[in-house]
């Protein structure tokens, strides 16, 4: 030997790697097979290494390298290629996420393919980066990233995972046959980025899990891969702050309030939280639906708009699509992150055309929708299935499925998915006809409950139309602004039962009275009903305000021959006479004739209840008992438990009057247990004030006091009033129980009954 190298520096990993191989004694075939070159490149290698060691022969070799002792301190042990960790550097901006980690972690302790899945800009390759940097320790031959996010071609991405790899291709053999080889020995976490657009290649994923038992992988991707063994880990939005007028506090012990905060920070140093701003910034997390990528762009808009600006922005109340204002990303940044409408389109992208309208026509709803309301609105001239088309949607996480408790599936969409949805739908040439078909639906629908409200589908019926309020709402604006005033009339009048019962007194009126300016506009044969709602919502404001109303809608159904809604009109214009025994009394009369005739239980009810209200506003509680008996007979057999619960409260004020407080304590509880059963917020708020009668009598003027302010603050998120006759007994019961305090006590437990949430408040009227 000539002595040329006494140093192993001068070999490279890769001549390393075939010198160990050598001492061996693997032939140059089998050394090429391992390590997935062509022989000829490892002879090749093996001139570099003799030129370098100064030898001539592969036993020159062999005894040089012991001699200078390579095998034992620079040669690798592994007869594989040896991974290096290749994980891009981690964001500065990665916040909490700590119960995330751990799921994810538990999950690849028993899974071998674990994919994240989310809508885009929900953090899901930070999240991958972060639990693969942890876990690296645990794989002898550490990670590998593979960022599909540049291909264009789903046929590229085994080519790409090879290049991370170091898999050179070899002439004769397929490349996935060769990937699979290199990582048939291979103790590794492969984590692959952004799969969705180049789905097609999912199955390559099971081949190359098949080819090794100690490969794991890991893949973020907008829809999972569909294939067998995955499991798949959709990943949350961040923790939001409080939803009512969020604080300091509340805002920093949220995720997304953290990153907002430090994000501002990273543009404006001095930016710091207040008292002031900290509403509008917790609002604005809200509203974006905690999304990393969409929070961080908004708070880099803090150079130039105050919080309450950008929320302005944000809200939509300025003229300007909210989409625009999330821009301005890092230049660094993939494309597709610069901006939240990048974002999403790069997912609309890869929808098929009918896919695209759907999603386009479900931008109509408002806080969501039933799959009846998607097949009754969105379906037609689509060529494929509507169940298909949304499943796929629900697959991509461009529309989210939420179960509601004892409720069908309901579908949303995140709020800036559909911002953009909405502007596809304007420029989509449907928006017209969508809008038109979405109010017809909802229309439809309330007509089908207004006859269930009265039986004992009360509960179903008035849940449907809770959960779709918002899309009431909608249809209802656009019957007023560029629609159809009937279709809006008739909802109203539909709805009359609804607004009353669950309260939603101060909305109602507000609807009904801006649809009466336009009443004329529409046929006659709407008027009734929907004089009857305008009526019914007018006189918990004034009862003098109900009377001309219940009168044109006498007249009109008088004229129409509609006996059904002339005795609907009788019996409430007899109610707003409540003063006025004598001449209120006959018209109730002739109005439950009417319903006898037409064999109309609930019309039936509802007159026996009115003849109760105006005998107890008399003070003729015997006739008060024996109607509101009577009615609760009639309710039973109908099944109607809201007006089940009228009857206990009724029944309560009697018993009060008549200086039975244990009894009035014992019905009160009855109804009170009621209308927690059926989610009646507004009778719950009634039978606390009753119950609060009851204690007080009992001896318990601070519990009263406690349950009076609980009921207040009740009718004041509902932005409902107690019924007139109601009212008047119930400013009695607040003036007894004061009477009962000195005014400190009084307001101090008044005002905490205000603090209790609903369910403290009902368990402390029913001693639970």
């Amino acid at each position: 030997m000539k002595g040329k190298a006494t140093s192993p520096d001068l070999l490279n990993e890769r001549e390393q790697e075939i010198l160990k191989r050598l001492s061996t004694g693997l032939s140059d075939q089998q050394i090429a097979d391992e390590l997935f070159l062509s022989p000829n490149t490892i002879k090749w290698y093996n001139r570099q290494i003799y030129s370098k060691l100064g030898v001539k022969s592969r036993t020159q070799a062999i005894a040089c390298v012991k001699d200078l002792g390579l095998l034992e301190s620079r040669v690798s042990t592994s007869p594989h290629p040896v991974s290096r960790s290749n994980l891009p550097p981690q964001t500065l901006l990665f916040i909490g996420r700590s119960r995330e980690i751990a799921e994810v972690k538990q999950l690849l302790d028993t899974s071998r393919l674990l994919t994240l899945t989310g809508t885009g800009g929900t953090g899901k390759t930070q999240l991958a980066l972060r639990v693969a940097a942890e876990e690296a320790s645990a794989y002898a031959d550490d990670v590998c990233f593979v960022d599909l996010t540049p291909l264009s071609d789903y046929t590229l991405v085994t080519k790409a995972i090879a290049s991370v790899l170091g898999v050179v291709e070899r002439p004769m053999e397929p490349l996935p046959d060769t990937l699979k080889r290199a990582l048939a020995q291979r103790e590794l976490l492969l984590l692959i980025d952004n799969f969705e657009h180049v789905i097609k290649a999912a199955p390559l994923v099971s081949k190359l899990l098949a080819a090794s038992s100690r490969l794991k992988i890991l893949v973020t991707s907008r829809e999972p891969l569909r294939i067998a063994g995955e499991q798949e880990y959709l990943v949350p939005p961040l923790s939001l702050p409080l939803a009512e007028a969020p604080s300091v506090e509340s805002l920093t012990k949220s995720e997304a309030g953290l990153l907002f905060l430090r994000r501002a920070q990273m543009t404006l140093p001095r930016f710091t939280l207040s008292e002031v701003t900290a509403p509008a910034i917790g609002r604005i997390c809200i509203r974006l639906d905690g999304l990393p990528l969409a929070i961080e762009l908004a708070a880099a808009r803090c150079k130039l708009f105050t919080p309450q600006a950008l929320l302005e922005r944000l809200e939509g109340t300025r003229d300007s699509s909210p989409l625009r204002l999330l821009a301005g990303g890092s230049r660094d940044a993939p494309p597709r992150q610069r901006t939240l409408r990048d974002s999403i389109e790069w997912s609309y992208n890869l929808l098929d055309e009918d896919e695209k309208h759907l999603l386009a026509r479900l931008a109509v709803f408002r806080g969501g929708c039933s799959l009846e309301a998607i097949e009754g609105i969105c379906g037609e001239g689509l060529s494929i299935d509507v169940l298909d088309g949304l499943a796929s949607l629900v697959d991509k996480h461009l529309v989210q499925q939420k179960e509601m408790p004892g409720s069908e599936p309901h579908f949303v969409m995140l709020e800036m998915i559909q911002e953009y949805a909405r502007e596809r739908l304007k420029t989509s040439g449907e928006e017209e006809t969508t809008r038109r078909r979405h109010a017809e639906y909802f229309v439809e629908l309330a007509e089908r409950a207004e006859p269930e409200l009265r039986l004992a589908g009360y509960d179903y019926w008035s849940g449907r139309l809770e959960l779709d309020m918002e899309n009431i709402r909608a249809a209802l604006s656009w019957s007023l602004s560029s629609g159809d005033v009937a279709l809006g009339i008739r909802l109203a009048g539909a709805l009359c039962l609804f607004w009353y019962g669950d309260g939603y007194h101060v909305e109602g009126r507000r609807w009904t009275q801006q649809l009466l300016e336009r009443l004329d506009e529409v046929s006659l044969v709407y008027h009734p009903k929907f004089l009857l709602s305008a009526g019914h919502l007018a006189f918990l404001y004034d009862l003098d305000a109900g009377k001309p109303l219940f009168r044109r809608a006498l007249e009109i159904s008088r004229d129409l021959g509609d006996r059904l809604q002339m005795a609907w009109a009788l019996a409430l214009l007899g109610y707003t006479m409540l003063r006025e025994q004598s001449a209120a009394m006959p018209l109730v009369e002739e109005s439950l004739a009417l319903f006898r005739e037409l064999s109309h239980q609930p019309g039936m009810a509802q007159a026996l209840n009115i003849m109760g209200e105006i005998a107890r506003f008399s003070g003729d509680d015997d006739l008060a008992r024996h109607a509101y008996e009577e009615c609760l007979a009639v309710s039973q057999q109908t099944g109607e438990t809201r007006r089940i619960v009228f009857m206990y409260n009724n029944l309560t004020y009697i018993a009060l009057h008549e200086g039975e407080a244990g009894r009035a304590r014992d019905l009160g509880r009855q109804g009170l247990q009621l209308a927690r059963a059926i989610n009646n917020r507004l009778q719950i708020a009634t039978d606390l004030a009753l119950l609060a009668g009851a204690v007080g009598t009992l001896g318990q003027p601070q519990q009263a006091a406690r349950l009076l302010g609980a009921s207040e603050r009740i009718l004041e998120r509902l932005g409902a009033f107690h019924q007139p006759n109601d009212k008047r007994e119930i400013d009695g019961i607040i003036a007894a129980v004061r009477a009962q305090l000195d005014e400190e006590t009084f307001q101090a437990t008044w005002a905490q009954g205000r603090e209790l949430t609903l369910e403290q408040a009902v368990a402390q009227a029913l001693d639970e």
